[in-house]
């Protein structure tokens, strides 16, 4: 179908230029204006979820780690209305595992109290009987693309970024405010922001690609809503896998399969062995289990777990440069 080959390109690469859509259209040998008619529709609908540039956490200047809790059955609902109101919590859900909250936060570089802290904050706020803390050691992909084509090679090469320095001006951390919002379904999507800074395309495109080849921004895309698409089973899989550079050569190696989205090496401890971690996309529990079996195939490890979600409590992008991180801190401090 026509508009699953256009939510696979939105997706991958959207057009940056100033009518992107206008882009898109030629490719596919359409008019853009029915490329808009079919993306408002999968707005309205829910599917796309978010268009906007995706920019790397800590090339910014955050501090960031995934966190699991162990929360008592009775505490969840108060504590994840304790944990999701710190502005720097981006994902949270309730996993099938003794460790049940597991969130991402990241903390601003101007943060006074720290992601340490923060956590111990808010694992008291929460009442947590444990918790780990599980930073990134080593990215190998992120990268949220469903197969909505089914078009898509099972494995597919993974492009290293290298990292240079960019120099944030001013003016890059407006435009880093402005382009990490969600744009609209219209013809020029950009032109408020152009108008805003008052730039022009030119620069606002050449920000954009500088400090997406320096790595600051990982790229411009779509995500979509993975159940509304189609894709109702997504497991986070947990490996307990050699450390070292073994273990960097099989993350390398599980981050290949195009049903992961999201593959990084983090620590273990006494009571959690698993350091390597995939998220696998699936429509069907069954096809994501299939996947993982595959991928146990060819990935060396001790053991390993898929983790499914049976609630999403907070699913999100992180506001850089806002004043609510300080504002959030001022009640602890």
């Amino acid at each position: 179908m026509i508009k699953d080959e256009i939510l696979s390109r939105i997706q991958k690469k959207f057009p940056l230029v100033a009518k992107p859509f206008a882009a898109i259209a030629d490719e596919l040998d359409m008019s853009e204006a029915e490329v808009l008619e079919i993306l408002q529709a999968e707005k309205k609908a829910g599917i796309i979820r978010q268009t906007s540039a995706i920019f790397d956490t800590k090339r910014l200047g955050y501090k960031s780690s995934l966190v699991a809790f162990k929360i008592q059955k009775e505490k969840i609902d108060a504590a994840v209305e304790i944990i999701n109101s710190h502005p720097g919590i981006s994902h949270n859900y309730e996993r099938n595992h003794e460790f049940n909250i597991w969130f991402t936060l990241g903390v601003s570089p101007d943060s006074k109290l720290g992601l340490d802290k923060t956590v111990e904050i808010l694992s008291k706020l929460t009442e947590a009987d444990e918790y780990i803390m599980l930073p990134t050691l080593k990215l190998f992909k992120i990268n949220v693309k469903l197969n909505t084509t089914g078009k898509d090679a099972k494995k597919e090469k993974v492009k290293k970024v290298v990292h240079t320095e960019v120099k944030m001006t001013p003016l890059y951390h407006d435009i880093v405010r402005k382009a990490q919002y969600d744009i609209e379904m219209v013809s020029e999507p950009f032109k408020n922001i152009i108008d805003e800074l008052n730039i022009s395309y030119d620069t606002f495109f050449g920000v954009l690609k500088e400090l997406q080849e320096a790595g600051y921004m990982r790229r411009f895309a779509s995500i979509l809503n993975h159940r509304k698409a189609g894709f109702n089973a997504n497991a986070m899989v947990v490996w307990d896998v050699q450390e070292g550079e073994k273990g960097e050569a099989i993350g390398a190696s599980a981050a290949e399969f195009s049903a992961v989205s999201h593959c990084y090496l983090r620590p273990k401890y006494a009571n959690w062995p698993y350091n390597l971690f995939t998220m696998v996309h699936g429509k069907t529990k069954e096809e994501t289990n299939g996947i993982i079996a595959e991928m146990a195939t060819e990935i060396e490890s001790k053991s390993h777990m898929p983790l499914y979600s049976s609630r999403e409590f907070k699913k999100v992008r992180i506001e850089y440069f806002t004043p609510a991180d300080a504002a959030w801190e001022a009640k602890y401090i």
